[in-house]
């Protein structure tokens, strides 16, 4: 009788033995799960610090671009703003009865025909035959 009961004794210590053994592999497993999942984890932080450092020039980097365009639009207006100027004096000067006289005999030294100085000059015939004879005098 006691053989029996040294028999079930010693069962259930191999029973208990395989069972904590059991439990020692699969406590590994897990011990290598969440290894696995801690450097996933910091691979992962190390991305996103990455990424947020991108964003971050990236914001910059567009904050400089907007500011020169900016200024470049500021540049392109004052330059507009002199040609016009400089187009309405050109249109002043242009017109100057004096010019008209230098533009109409200069023509005519070259040869050019009543009609077309008229034509170039933006006046009638008449006014350049009126010009003519007064310069000649």
């Amino acid at each position: 009788m006691q053989i029996w009961v040294l028999i079930i004794i010693s069962i259930a210590e191999l029973a208990l033995f395989f069972l904590l053994l059991r439990f020692f592999v699969r406590l590994r497993k897990s011990e290598d799960l969440l290894l696995t999942l801690s450097n996933g984890q910091q691979d992962l932080m190390e991305k996103l610090r990455v990424n947020s450092e991108l964003e971050r020039e990236l914001v910059q980097s567009f904050a400089v671009r907007q500011a020169e365009l900016q200024k470049l639009g500021e540049d392109i207006e004052v330059r507009a703003a002199q040609l016009r100027a400089l187009l309405e004096r050109a249109e002043k000067l242009g017109r100057s009865p004096q010019l008209l006289r230098e533009v109409i005999v200069s023509g005519k030294k070259k040869g050019l025909s009543t009609a077309q100085l008229a034509k170039s000059a933006g006046i009638s015939v008449d006014e350049v035959e009126l010009i003519l004879a007064q310069t000649s005098v």
